[in-house]
C-alpha cells in the first residue's frame, strides 16, 4: 500500500512538475505575443488551482496566436492591394514594416489609405475615359493620326493597361488642349476663308442662286 501511495505521489510530483514548465513557457510565451501586438502584459491568475492556471495560459496563448495570424494574413492582403494600385497610379508603396505583426492602428491607417487610393484611382479613370473620347474626336474631325507613343498609348491600349500617374494625366490634358487650340485655329481660319468668299461675291455680283450653290459644295 506504501508503495502504491508513494507512486501516486511521485506522479503528482511528476504533473505538477510538467504543469509549472508548461505555466512558465505560456508565460513566456504570452510576454512575446503581447510585445509583438502591442499589447498591455498579461497579468497573472492567482486565484485558480495550477491545472486551470495552465489551461487558462494556454487558451490566450492560442487567442493571440490567431490574433497574430490575422493581422499578419491582413497585412499581406493589404500590400497585394497596395501593388495593384500603386502600379496603376505609378505612386510609392505604404511604409509599413512587412517583418512586424502590425498593430490594429497600422492596419486602420492603412486601410484608410488605400480607400483614398482607391478613390483617385477612379477620379483619375474617369477623367482619362473622358478626356480619351474627346481626343479621339477631335483626331478624327482634324484628320490626324496618332504619331507620338504616348498618343498611340491614350488611343489604343487597353483603358485598363493605361497608367494613370499625375503626369500622364497632366499630358492628357496637355494633349486635349492642343488639339481643341488646332481646331480652334482651323475655324479660325475657316471663318476667314468665309468672309473673303463672301466679299469677292460682293464684289463681283455673284447672284444668290450661284452662291448657294457654291455653298453646298
Amino acid at each position: 500500500l506504501q508503495s502504491l501511495l508513494d507512486m501516486m505521489v511521485a506522479e503528482e510530483e511528476s504533473l505538477k512538475e510538467r504543469l509549472l514548465k508548461s505555466i512558465a513557457l505560456c508565460r513566456k510565451e504570452l510576454d512575446t505575443l503581447c510585445r509583438e501586438l502591442q499589447l498591455d502584459p498579461c497579468e497573472a491568475e492567482e486565484e485558480s488551482t495550477i491545472l486551470q492556471m495552465e489551461k487558462n495560459l494556454r487558451t490566450r496563448v492560442e487567442v493571440m496566436l490567431k490574433q497574430k495570424r490575422d493581422r499578419k494574413q491582413e497585412l499581406k492582403t493589404l500590400q497585394e492591394q497596395d501593388r495593384d494600385l500603386c502600379d496603376i497610379l505609378c505612386t510609392t508603396p505604404f511604409c509599413i514594416d512587412s517583418n512586424a505583426v502590425p498593430s490594429l492602428e497600422d492596419l486602420d491607417r492603412y486601410r484608410r489609405h488605400l480607400a483614398s487610393l482607391t478613390a483617385e484611382k477612379e477620379q483619375r479613370r474617369e477623367e482619362f475615359v473622358s478626356n480619351k473620347r474627346q481626343i479621339i474626336l477631335l483626331m478624327e474631325e482634324l484628320d490626324h493620326t496618332p504619331d507620338t507613343s504616348f498618343e498611340r498609348d491614350v488611343v489604343c491600349e487597353d483603358e485598363e493597361a493605361f497608367c494613370l500617374s499625375t503626369d500622364n494625366i497632366a499630358a492628357l490634358q496637355n494633349l486635349l488642349q492642343q488639339l481643341e487650340a488646332r481646331r480652334s485655329l482651323n475655324e479660325a481660319v475657316c471663318t476667314e476663308l468665309r468672309s473673303r468668299i463672301v466679299a469677292l461675291w460682293e464684289r463681283l455680283q455673284v447672284p444668290v442662286e450661284e452662291r448657294e450653290s457654291s455653298a453646298v459644295h
